[in-house]
């Protein structure tokens, strides 16, 4: 169920990358029966308003028409540029951000991100359990981090998460509940661990 303050969380499955080290689309990867980018979106229907998983333009076709894309229109600039183009989109919407290539991230894990959000933040998330970092990519992005975001892209910078390293007054930074889900599989080599994790469980 989706409370009255949660009623303008929408949900991004960041799908638009090239998959250059894993050497395939991670986001078509099928890890729990499904195409990953699929199977994140179906896990933020449960807890996001509406769910898009974003692409770049020429993505567009491949997504298929159950789901709604959300092409980039910033574009050149990764996971930045699909963070602004989905706040630009939906003024007054916050959006709860997810990579596509996390496969054991869980719905647990989400849950936990959107019970633990501060509207008054410009951004709640995870302190990244490998790095200790803050992990821009499974995060609520609210609505005022737009003009932060605009204003460090006038400078330059297109990275998210010095953005939240920056500003780290303005983000609540969670431990998550299960460091595992945040498990990156950018590579054959992080796949082989998620394989090994997923057999064992």
């Amino acid at each position: 169920m989706i409370s009255k303050e949660d009623d303008l969380l929408y949900g991004l499955v960041l799908a638009g990358g090239k998959s250059v080290r894993m050497g395939v689309d991670k986001g078509a990867i099928t890890w729990h029966g499904k195409e990953q980018r699929y199977y994140m979106a179906d896990l933020l229907q449960d807890i996001c308003s509406d769910v898009f998983i974003s692409c770049r333009a020429e993505q567009q076709h491949e997504i298929d028409v159950k789901y709604k894309a959300l092409p980039d229109t910033f574009t050149g600039m990764g996971p930045y540029g699909a963070i602004l183009t989905a706040l630009d989109a939906h003024p007054g919407k916050a959006w709860l951000i997810t990579a596509c290539d996390l496969p054991l991230l869980d719905r647990g894990t989400l849950q936990f991100l959107v019970q633990n959000r501060d509207i008054s933040a410009i951004a709640t998330t995870f302190e990244s359990p490998f790095d200790g970092l803050p992990e821009p990519l499974i995060t609520i992005w609210e609505s005022s981090a737009l003009p932060v975001l605009h204003a460090y892209l006038s400078e330059g910078l297109t990275c998210p998460r010095k953005v939240l390293i920056r500003n780290k007054e303005q983000v609540k930074i969670l431990t998550p509940p299960h460091p595992d889900a945040l498990l990156n599989a950018n590579t054959e080599a992080d796949a082989e661990k998620v394989r090994e994790f997923l057999h064992q469980k």
